[in-house]
């Protein structure tokens, strides 16, 4: 299996969508910048695509903000299509299996696709006493 575990900053918003059904699924894509050392110790980054399903693709959409570091584990996924001018298009994604804020300044929390650790009868994430879910103290 190709398992990674990565962490980085969030380039921007995740984006959502939830699938259409009586089952609607949140899908949440985002982006995340790992930083990689290069040759003559200057610094450069790599930008890897994120998918996050269901209770972990809401959990995305609420608290994660562009800025954000995060620290995901999940397995890789290489797709093809072809696009308008009929060139076919290579694409490698991350699926999420775990996700968790990197920069956490109370009890690390983290969510998993199908279930979450610190969740409340509704499966939404407890925040820790003191901090407004609003405005997340992590940059």
């Amino acid at each position: 299996m190709n398992r990674v575990i990565l962490m980085g900053r969030l380039t921007r918003n995740p984006e959502v969508r939830y699938t259409q059904g009586q089952d609607s699924m949140a899908i949440a894509r985002y982006t995340l910048a790992v930083d990689r050392a290069t040759k003559g110790g200057n610094q450069a980054a790599d930008f890897i695509p994120c998918v996050a399903f269901n209770k972990a693709g809401e959990f995305a959409e609420k608290y994660f903000r562009q800025g954000m570091r995060v620290l995901v584990s999940g397995r890789i996924q290489t797709g093809s299509y072809t696009n308008k001018e009929g060139q076919k298009v290579y694409t490698t994604e991350i699926i999420i299996d775990t996700q968790e804020f990197a920069d956490s300044k109370g009890e690390n929390t983290k969510v998993t696709g199908n279930h979450s650790s610190n969740t409340d009868v509704d499966g939404f994430m407890n925040i820790p006493d003191g901090v407004d879910d609003e405005g997340l103290p992590f940059n």
